[in-house]
C-alpha cells in the first residue's frame, strides 16, 4: 500500500512574523494531504497559543481521526512537545524521554499504526518515531542511542516497517551516517535519492540547513521525497516541512 508522510516543526504555529496563525499550518498540511503527520513544537494549554491543544485543533480542522501527543517541555502555563496525526489507528503510543542532564527537555513520540495492507482486512504494524533532538552534537548522538535502546525499537527486526523522522537539528548531517550505515535506514529526504545532500529546511525564508528528515527501514519503498515550496510556508514557521511518498511492499 502507498501512503504519504509529512514531518513539520510548526514552531507553536507562531510564524517568523511572530504571529500565532494555526490556520497557516492547517493550509500547508491540507495541501499535502498526508496520511501520517509528524509535528514538533506543538503547544498544549499555553497562553502564547491561546491555550489551545494544537494537536487536537489541527486534527479536528483536517479530519484526522487519530492523534497522539508527547509533551516534553513544561512552561509556566501549559506544555509543548511532539504530536502525530494519523488516518490509521494508533494501537500503541509512548513518549520516550530524550532529556540530557540539565539541557532542555526533549522527547521522541513512538506510535504503532495499524496499516491496511490487503483486500481482506489484513494489517501491518508500522512503527513511527517522531523526534526533536537537542542543539549539541554530543547530545544528539546520545539521544539517538536512547531511541535505539528503547524497548519499542529493540523489538523491531530489520524487515519490520519503521519510520524515524522529525527535527534532528543536525547541521552537519552526522546522524545520517549513523542511520544509514549503522542502523540500515534509507533517507527519504535527500536532494537526490542515494546522495547525502539533505533537503534544506531551515530557516524557512532562506534555508541553509537540512534539519528535518525522514528515514525508513524494513519493507518500505521510497517513491518520492521533497520539501514544501508553498509561499505561505516561508512565514508560517521557522522550518519548512518535508514530505515523502512511501509504499509498504
Amino acid at each position: 500500500m502507498e501512503f504519504r508522510i509529512i514531518s513539520y516543526n510548526i514552531h507553536r504555529a507562531i510564524g517568523v512574523d511572530r504571529r500565532f496563525r494555526p490556520e497557516r499550518i492547517a493550509t500547508i498540511l491540507a495541501h499535502y494531504d498526508a496520511d501520517i503527520v509528524l509535528l514538533q513544537e506543538v503547544d498544549v494549554g499555553a497562553p502564547r497559543s491561546q491555550g489551545l491543544n494544537l494537536a487536537s485543533e489541527l486534527a479536528g480542522r483536517l479530519a484526522y481521526p487519530h492523534y497522539a501527543v508527547g509533551l516534553n517541555v513544561q512552561l509556566r502555563q501549559g506544555m509543548y512537545g511532539n504530536a502525530t496525526l494519523s488516518r490509521y489507528p494508533i494501537v500503541v503510543e509512548r513518549n520516550i524521554d530524550l532529556t540530557i542532564a540539565l539541557a532542555k527537555a526533549r522527547g521522541c513520540l513512538y506510535t504503532a499504526l495499524a496499516m491496511p495492507t490487503g483486500p481482506n482486512g489484513q494489517q501491518t504494524r508500522l512503527a513511527v518515531f517522531n523526534l526533536h533532538l537537542g542543539l549539541s552534537s554530543q547530545d544528539r548522538t546520545h539521544q539517538v542511542g536512547l531511541v535505539v535502546r528503547s524497548p519499542e525499537f529493540k523489538a523491531l527486526d530489520l524487515d519490520s516497517p519503521c519510520l524515524v523522522a522529525g527535527d534532528l537539528n543536525d547541521w552537519r548531517t552526522r546522524l545520517t551516517t549513523i542511520f544509514t550505515e549503522i542502523l540500515e535506514f534509507t533517507c527519504a529526504t535527500n536532494q537526490v535519492m542515494g546522495s547525502s545532500n539533505s533537503l534544506l529546511t531551515y530557516p524557512s525564508f532562506s534555508p541553509t540547513g537540512g534539519l528535518d528528515k525522514i528515514f525508513c527501514r524494513g519493507n518500505i519503498q521510497i517513491l518520492r521525497g521533497r520539501r514544501c515550496r508553498l509561499r505561505v510556508a516561508r512565514v508560517a514557521s521557522d522550518h519548512l516541512p518535508v514530505i515523502a511518498d512511501l509504499k509498504i511492499k
